[in-house]
């Protein structure tokens, strides 16, 4: 046999060879969990999965306790504490210590979010998002602070909470050294700085810094006062002002000016009323040029020009410009005469008519 006739039988024999050969099939997923249905190829596999529906976490990290339920898991979130993160974004240059991380990081910058909540349209970039937000609308809050038993629907929250009560401030506006909990927080303030205003009110067409100050401008549009004093009654429209308002009813005056003595239960006010020491009138009117420290007193002015006078006496039917006005006016059919002279004993029913009397002992 020639090698030609060789080399011929034996491509020949290769051929039959590889015809007897079974055909390889994709393997099927014969395996399944019956706790969720999920399918496996190999029986390992299954075994492996099962680990996570029995709750069991045996893999313990020796630098900050957190553990897992494999050793697979636990070797990755090692990688945090190495410090080291050896995969950038692109686009933003943020680092990451996992590929995974940087994977779903990558998302954002994609625009996408493909997973909306059913029952208020909120998207999000990914699917751990929406079922973290998920848990608002079902009322739980089964997060409950141990200081002050404020209660959050997401542990995240709580956690971010208790830094509260620690008063560590660590993150520091390096503008006006104001200081905060959180660097979120920081950030949001930072904005105050740059003078962008970009959430305008669609009514009034005032605007505003941040989004959430716009959201609780617009409640004063609604006109729904849903926060109630429980011990005046009065109303409010943000939980906020209903806070700031009980302040007045505990007695407490923490701000005292340094210049008066005088004292206030706000800090806003005790700001307001320093600005009578300055002697700065910013606020003039445009009608006869009266100038006023703040905006609020030229507005309650300009009443005057307008000759609307909407608070009227139920006893007299005399009317007032002012509601401040109308309660003074009304001392003089209560009868009650609260200020006294201290020289001479006589009373009177309003702080300027002491005050005008008291000028006669002066001049004797």
């Amino acid at each position: 046999m020639t090698s030609t006739q060789k080399d011929q039988h034996g491509a020949r024999s290769q051929r039959s060879q590889e015809a007897d050969k079974p055909h390889r099939r994709k393997r099927e997923k014969t395996y399944s969990c019956d706790e969720c249905g999920k399918d496996f190829t190999l029986a390992q596999s299954l075994k492996k999965h099962q680990v996570v529906h029995s709750g069991v976490k045996a893999y313990s990290c020796e630098l900050c306790g957190k553990s897992f339920k494999r050793a697979g898991n636990l070797k990755t979130h090692q990688i945090i504490h190495s410090g080291v993160k050896a995969y950038s974004c692109d686009l933003c240059g943020k680092s990451f210590a996992r590929a995974q991380t940087l994977k779903s990081h990558q998302v954002i910058h994609s625009g996408v979010k493909e997973y909306s909540c059913d029952l208020c349209g909120k998207s999000f970039n990914r699917a751990e998002h929406l079922k973290s937000h998920q848990v608002i609308h079902s009322g739980v809050k089964a997060y409950s602070c141990d200081l002050c038993g404020k209660s959050f629907t997401l542990a995240k929250s709580l956690k971010t909470h208790q830094v509260i009560h620690s008063g560590v401030k660590p993150y520091s506006c390096g503008l006006c050294g104001k200081s905060f909990t959180q660097a979120g927080d920081l950030k949001t303030h930072q904005i105050i700085h740059s003078g962008v205003k970009a959430y305008s009110c669609d009514l009034c067409g005032k605007s505003f810094a941040r989004a959430q100050s716009l959201k609780s401008h617009q409640v004063i549009h609604s006109g729904v006062k849903e926060y109630i004093c429980d011990l005046c009654g009065k109303s409010f429209t943000l939980a906020q002002t209903l806070k700031s308002h009980q302040v007045i009813h505990s007695g407490v005056k923490a701000y005292s000016c340094g210049l008066c003595g005088k004292s206030f239960t706000q800090a806003g006010n005790l700001k307001t009323h320093q600005l009578i020491h300055s002697g700065v009138k910013a606020y003039s009117c445009g009608l006869c040029g009266k100038s006023f420290t703040q905006a609020g007193n030229l507005n309650t002015h300009q009443l005057i020009h307008s000759g609307f006078k909407a608070y009227s006496c139920g006893l007299c039917g005399k009317s007032f410009t002012q509601a401040g006005n109308l309660k003074k006016h009304q001392l003089i059919h209560s009868g009650v005469k609260e200020y006294r002279c201290n020289l001479c004993g006589k009373s009177f029913q309003c702080p300027h008519q002491l005050k005008k009397h008291q000028q006669i002992h002066t001049r004797k």
